[in-house]
């Protein structure tokens, strides 16, 4: 087959997985779990095919039009650079992983076909998303993920907090498609067309008219997908999905296709300055603001889902200074290692039984009853940290050269402010990472937490997939940074030795002061008794979650709802720890200033539309059933009364022919 042929496959085939699988969920349900792994795993296996064959070199260009316009004609176009094929390798690679382990996690599931066949659908999203060479095929796969999410997120239904986070992630997301999808087409009028190809040549040729315009309203969508400032506070909610769900948004679909989209259109961003101002703006925001939260949440998802959030800022950050090798290689590196982290949550959640997802105060004794999940969680950990050699150390850093190396003067592809502005707020952000992560392996698995009932040993799907994904997250990085160039644009991700040793160190300050704020607050709750924990039904991990998310009480008395004295993260923070915790407060700025307007809006139309609207409908209809009703009270059926009324009436016609002819 040619390469061609071989990468229509790639998204093609877990599309037919997801169709098959919502045809026979229910009539062949045998055939569910096949059609769930199977489909994703060939994808991967030419997915990695076609990366092999491209290896780097001239891209893989095809087309034919899909309709005629009239003007702009939209395309069925590939396109695949370097940065292309290995982003799709890591798509199918974690949608492997993630349809394997779910097999375990949600075995019970009566929902399993439908949740696994929009799985498949959502992994061919966006591998469409990747592979696109056409701005108008690329946002159907951009819409296909929203829906999906949308699905997957609300996938407990049954519960008020996986509903409002489906909503929250459909509208808030949405909020940020609709300047993007203004912004493709006022980029495809100045470009003169959809094709990927063609619009970087306009670019190259000076050929925009509004480029700052353009690069904003594309921020805008970006923004919305890739979970940045100030559209971001839909992804820590969405961690009311499974959390194989969250494993795949967060590590290589949804919100990696912002990032990658901006690495893809690059030239269209860096054609206007105050457009890479801003985006690097908006990444420095995010990183800090994002590394404070996770340093005050309980919940081991929502730590992870603000981890994320700091993770894809960094990213940004390397393309607001101009590298997308850089940033590119850090969303590979991340996306072993944040999968790794959600998947290993997943076991922690069965483990732990508690009845808030799984709440890192109430943890106790779970090294030794997951060791797993263990020394698989220590890995990714590390490499989130960037501590050497782990993964996360190489593509971290080459962000932070590649800030540098802007600040310094070195590169005219970004302003200066813009390079300080990223390594900055990169630099104190590793600090902050460091410390929730140590936090986060200190609780869950030092924590002194009453004891939950053991569950037994996690199916071997799910642990096989954890040490799976903990080969890349430890040995990645160093393979990556010296062969990674030749696919990317031939810029150097080497790590150099200021941020190197900037980077490391800040983040052994921050993990060694975590450690001693946790051993002096563990001294201080040493005097604190714990109540005991309410046995837990027997279930398998989906079913805890799914009871976990729909309990409201608490499972260790009042103890469970009061402030852990041995949460560093209490201790380190200060007074902005509440602050922090729920996210400094912008969903209330945005209920006060956009979700009560609405609502108030809403209700002026309801009044409206029922006092007065419906008025004169009603108004309509009872003028006739008056005169309807004199008409009836008029039909006595008396021959009298007829006869009557018709002498009557010709009286008064007499009378009026007379007047009218006096008067004439």
């Amino acid at each position: 087959m040619t390469t061609t042929t071989l990468a229509v496959l790639v998204p093609l085939l877990p599309f037919l997985g997801a169709a098959a699988g919502l045809l026979l969920g229910r009539t062949a349900p045998g055939f569910v779990r096949p059609l769930a792994v199977l489909p994703v795993l060939a994808s991967f296996a030419l997915a990695v095919v076609v990366a092999l064959r491209q290896g780097g070199d001239q891209a893989v260009d095809a087309a034919t039009e899909l309709t005629p316009t009239g003007s702009v004609p939209i395309e069925l176009a590939l396109h695949i650079d370097g940065f292309a094929a290995l982003v799709a390798v890591l798509v199918g690679f974690v949608a492997a992983c993630v349809q394997i382990y779910s097999t375990g996690y949600l075995r019970d599931d009566p929902r399993y076909p439908s949740y696994a066949a929009l799985v498949s659908l959502f992994t061919s999203a966006m591998l469409l998303v990747v592979y696109s060479g056409d701005l108008i095929v690329l946002l159907v796969g951009w819409e296909v993920m929203g829906i999906c999410s949308y699905f997957l997120v609300g996938h407990y239904w049954e519960t008020p907090e996986a509903r409002a986070a489906s909503l929250k992630a459909f509208l808030v997301t949405k909020l940020g498609d609709v300047p993007f999808l203004i912004g493709l087409f006022a980029l495809a009028t100045d470009a003169g067309s959809f094709r990927i190809t063609r619009v970087l040549g306009a670019v190259a040729h000076g050929g925009l008219d509004h480029p700052t315009l353009i690069a904003l309203l594309l921020l805008a969508g970006v923004a919305g997908k890739s979970a940045q400032f100030p559209l971001h506070t839909w992804l820590p909610d969405a961690m009311a999905g499974p959390t194989p769900v969250s494993a795949l948004i967060h590590a290589a679909t949804m919100v990696a296709a912002g990032v990658y989209f901006t690495a893809r259109l690059l030239p269209v961003f860096e054609a206007s300055r105050a457009a890479m101002l801003v985006l690097a703006v908006m990444a420095a925001v995010t990183m800090t603001g994002s590394a404070l939260a996770a340093l005050a949440q309980d919940d081991i998802k929502r730590v992870l889902a603000y981890s994320t959030i700091g993770q894809l800022g960094y990213m940004t950050g390397a393309l607001a200074v101009g590298d997308r090798g850089a940033a590119v290689f850090h969303l590979l590196a991340h996306g072993a290692f944040k999968a790794l982290l959600f998947l290993a949550a997943g076991v922690i959640i069965h483990a732990a039984g508690t009845n808030s997802l799984a709440a890192m105060s109430r943890m106790s004794h779970l090294r030794d009853r997951v060791p797993d999940a263990f020394w698989t969680m220590t890995v990714a950990l590390l490499a989130l940290a960037a501590i050497p050699p782990f993964s996360g150390f190489f593509s971290k850093e080459s962000v932070l050269g590649a800030a540098e190396h802007v600040a310094t003067g070195h590169t005219e592809h970004a302003p200066g402010a813009a390079g300080w502005t990223v390594l900055v707020s990169g630099l104190l952000t590793a600090l902050l990472t460091a410390a929730y992560a140590t936090r986060l392996w200190l609780l869950a698995f030092h924590g002194r937490g009453a004891e939950a009932p053991d569950h037994g040993r996690q199916p071997l799907t799910m642990t096989v997939v954890l040490w799976v994904l903990a080969v890349p997250s430890l040995a990645i990085g160093a393979f990556a940074y010296r062969t990674l160039p030749d696919w990317f644009d031939g810029r150097d991700l080497t790590p150099t030795l200021t941020t190197s040793v900037l980077g490391t160190g800040v983040a052994l300050v921050g993990g060694l002061v975590t450690y001693a704020a946790w051993r002096h607050t563990t001294a201080l709750a040493s005097r604190v008794p714990l109540g005991a924990v309410a046995a837990h039904p027997e279930g398998d991990a989906g079913q805890v979650e799914a009871e976990a998310i729909a309990s409201h009480k608490p499972a260790y008395g009042d103890v469970a709802h009061a402030p852990d004295p041995a949460d560093p993260g209490r201790l380190l923070l200060g007074p902005l720890h509440r602050h922090a915790a729920v996210g400094f407060h912008l969903d209330a700025v945005y209920t006060a200033l956009f979700v009560r307007p609405v609502q108030a809006g809403a209700t002026l139309v309801r009044f409206l539309d029922r006092e007065v609207v419906e008025t004169y409908v009603r108004g309509a209809g009872a003028l006739p059933r008056l005169l309807g009703s004199a008409v009836r009270r008029a039909q006595t059926g008396n021959l009298q009364t007829y006869v009557s009324a018709l002498l009557a009436g010709t009286v008064v016609l007499v009378v009026a022919a007379v007047l009218v002819a006096t008067g004439a």
